[in-house]
């Protein structure tokens, strides 16, 4: 059978979780396209054994040499988080980007394996009522602008929960279960966080059953002693805890098993879909919340306040890129380039107090901190003439003086 480009497909990689979805497609291309299917499983941290995955594939008829299992998590946090963070970028206004921020790495291995193996299409398992499949599909586009694209979700006709556990089943492909006995919560996870949708979470009222949580216990019952931590920077990313020096996949591991264990990074949130419908999503983002904290506080006193307000105004703008799957665009690339730009004196230390939920900044230094007390004192000193701020401030206020005046003469 011909892909969605009328091309006849004789080998297709297939973004592979070993999960109820991508299992369910992996036999469907079989079926339908009667074509050799290449499975391609990223580790991006997710705390799962993904062996089962390949024993599944290969359950499912896959080729072992047609099986690849990568070990992504240094590549995802210092080329995909670290970058993110850099912008201190959040999507409206709470969203961390766990989910978003996956996407672009997953394209792009996926691409090198297609050119790699010889295959000529690619798939994916995103529904086409989410955002996945735009950002998978730009990151494909993008890389490999001829490659044919199949989006199950769009083509069959396995339009529900279940009829896709029906399907599975009939086929006898092994279903993941619950504590409950029942399917799972629909989940996305990697070494940045976690995602639950479905079930009970389709309405926005209900609040998440505590035993649903993995990554972190329930703020109220975190320790009673607060924990302190320090990190250090460098260009604007962090590279040590407690002066620990780390690599990004076990610097951003560490500060997940700091942030869980206090109750840190949980956030219930109803957002609005590239596609255009609102969607209710529950995340667990421990180490990543610290690390925005950090980030931020460390800007506080080493970054110009004309360069940190300026990337304050750009962030939402880089943010919905991110989350609309622009992350190869040539605007996405302009403004991580002026990002970075502004980084190279975001050097120092950091001190954090972890609590119930709660992350505190309470100390911060730097080499090339622009904080000078001798300025700042509230004692005397001989640097700052108080009496320059009264020219200063009439200058400021002489188009105000000057409408005020206006009005006053017409009324």
């Amino acid at each position: 059978m011909s892909g969605a480009s009328g091309k006849q497909i004789k080998k297709v990689v297939l973004a592979y979780s070993g999960g109820l979805d991508t299992s369910v497609i992996l036999k469907w291309l079989q079926e339908t396209y009667s074509c050799e299917v290449v499975t391609f499983t990223a580790d991006l941290g997710q705390g799962e054994e993904l062996e089962p995955a390949r024993k599944k594939a290969e359950l499912l008829g896959i080729k072992p040499e047609n099986i690849f299992i990568d070990d992504l998590r240094e590549e995802f946090v210092r080329d995909f988080v670290f970058p993110m963070f850099r912008a201190n970028t959040l999507y409206e206004g709470t969203y961390l980007l766990g989910t978003s921020i996956a996407r672009p790495l997953i394209a792009k291995r996926q691409i090198e394996i297609a050119n790699m193996v010889g295959a000529d299409a690619v798939a994916h398992g995103a529904t086409g009522k989410g955002n996945d499949q735009v950002r998978f599909e730009l990151g494909y586009y993008a890389l490999r602008p001829d490659i044919t694209v199949i989006a199950p979700w769009r083509e069959w006709t396995l339009n529900s929960r279940t009829t896709l556990l029906d399907y599975a089943e009939k086929n006898q492909i092994p279903i993941a279960k619950d504590k409950r006995g029942e399917a799972p919560y629909s989940t996305d996870a990697n070494l940045l966080h976690i995602s639950y949708e479905g079930k009970a979470l389709e309405d926005p009222w209900v609040e998440p059953d505590e035993d649903m949580y993995t990554r972190s216990v329930a703020p109220e019952k975190a320790p009673d002693t607060p924990t302190y931590i320090e990190v250090e920077f460098k260009n604007g990313d962090a590279v040590a805890i407690d002066g620990k020096a780390l690599s990004p996949a076990a610097l951003l591991t560490e500060l997940n098993r700091l942030g869980g264990e206090n109750g840190i990074g949980r956030l219930d949130l109803v957002e609005n879909r590239y596609v255009g419908m609102k969607s209710r999503g529950v995340y667990e983002t421990p180490g990543g919340s610290i690390l925005l904290v950090a980030h931020r506080a460390m800007e506080s006193i080493t970054l110009d306040r004309g360069a940190g307000h300026l990337k304050d105004e750009l962030m939402p703008r880089y943010a919905e890129l991110i989350y609309c799957g622009y992350w190869w665009s040539p605007e996405r690339l302009a403004i991580q380039a002026l990002i970075d730009q502004t980084q190279s004196l975001v050097n120092g230390t950091v001190r954090l107090k972890l609590f119930k939920g709660n992350v505190t900044v309470v100390g911060r230094q730097s080499p090339n901190s622009l904080y000078r007390m001798d300025y700042v004192t509230f004692e005397q000193d001989s640097v700052y003439n108080q009496k320059d701020a009264e020219g200063f401030i009439k200058l400021n206020a002489l188009r105000l003086r000057l409408g005020a005046m206006a009005k006053q003469k017409i009324g």
